[in-house]
């Protein structure tokens, strides 16, 4: 049933929490859009899917979904039920959502108009849920498979914008098989790295957000422990240089006319960490501030540079664009995130609510989007 053709108000399916490092984060982000969609306008179905995979009808609280005593929620805490699960059937012809709960006859929940993912990380925000809602024939907010799989992984991401003439540091990938075939090969390759871009170092995950994982290295005795931590969140590791700067964000959504850039945010030297990291983030509530002190100029380039990258990546929806001003005045992309954070105190809501897009403004535009986007080849 299209919402386009319907009297009945579209039903917005919010999909969070996820198989990621990132589920609890997710599921705050979601409570914060669903506290947003106007329930004048938009039917919500919350769905949750717990760590390991199981997709969970959840009640629509979004105040249990909130940070509480510096602990982040999960899925688990909010499902229904401890064995039920939400079936998305794979047939375009078919956007029926279906409960079921072992010893018990399937439920139909209803059709579905759009999706709203809100999954942070791999198994949601890395085009495998995307691809499973191609299959399925739903509208869903936010870029596609190829660009959110892009938008995911660092290593390609950097290369894409290379192959487009952003700017980009330094960076050095370790694969899976490297370390694990030749630990020694791999380590003078990057301490070669640290020779020509000097210590300190920052190891990362390849494929994971919201800072975790994440180590700054000083030296060569915390190479080994920082490669194996961030491995614990995926086997692909990349080492990327210290750029001396500001750290500015850029906001990119979709509009009738295509891709505008909002007001920058500048993330400001966080005193209590080493870096910009998911307690500073989430936990300590850094302070951004918005808009960034930056020249007409600085501005025009980096919302111009935010655009680029969107556009390289082939985005659609929204983009939050991460940046280094440097020292030199230049700016260099260090990430695009394509289902950036929606808390309270996230950047992308806050940039664009200084552009003049208020937050419920912002979801109803992200949802109209894709309610009249086709899904398939575009």
């Amino acid at each position: 049933m299209s919402s386009q053709t319907s009297s009945h108000k579209p039903r917005v399916a919010v999909v969070f929490g996820g198989r990621s490092s990132e589920h609890g984060i997710s599921v705050v982000t979601a409570g914060a859009v669903m506290r947003a969609i106007d329930r004048e306008k938009y039917d919500v179905l919350p769905i949750g899917i717990t760590t390991d995979g199981r997709w969970a009808l959840t009640a629509d609280d979004p105040e249990r979904m909130a940070i509480a005593d510096r602990q982040l929620p999960t899925v688990a805490a909010l499902a229904e039920s401890t064995e039920g699960g939400v079936v998305l059937p794979v047939d375009p012809t078919n956007r029926e959502i279906v409960y079921t709960e072992p010893g018990s006859v399937p439920k139909a929940l209803g059709e579905v108009d759009v999706v709203f993912p809100v999954l942070h990380g791999p198994y949601g925000e890395d085009g495998t849920l995307q691809g499973l809602l191609e299959l399925s024939g739903v509208p869903y907010v936010g870029s596609g498979v190829l660009a959110s799989a892009v938008g995911q992984d660092k290593d390609y991401m950097k290369r894409v914008f290379t192959s487009f003439g952003l700017p980009v540091g330094p960076y050095e990938v370790i694969r899976p098989r490297e370390w694990e075939k030749d630990p020694a090969a791999a380590r003078k390759k990057i301490v070669d790295f640290a020779g020509d871009h000097g210590w300190p170092l920052f190891v990362k995950p390849a494929r994971a957000g919201s800072s975790i994982g994440i180590t700054k290295v000083d030296d060569l005795a915390g190479l080994d422990e920082a490669i194996e931590e961030a491995r614990r969140h995926d086997p692909k590791v990349i080492v990327e240089a210290l750029l001396r700067g500001r750290e500015i964000e850029c906001g990119v959504l979709e509009f009738e006319d295509g891709p505008r850039a909002s007001v920058p945010a500048e993330i400001p030297p966080v005193t209590a960490h080493d870096f910009y990291d998911f307690e500073a983030k989430y936990i300590d509530s850094a302070d951004g501030i918005v808009p960034a002190p930056l020249t007409p100029e600085q501005t025009a380039e980096v919302q111009r540079l935010a655009v680029e990258a969107f556009e390289a990546a082939s985005c659609e929806g929204l983009v939050r664009a991460d940046f280094f001003l440097q020292d030199n005045g230049e700016f260099v992309i260090n990430e695009i995130n394509t289902l950036p954070g929606f808390t309270p105190i996230s950047m992308y809501p806050r940039m664009w609510q200084e552009s003049g897009v208020s937050y419920p403004e912002l979801i109803d535009r992200l949802l109209q989007a894709a309610l009249t986007r086709s899904t398939g080849l575009r």
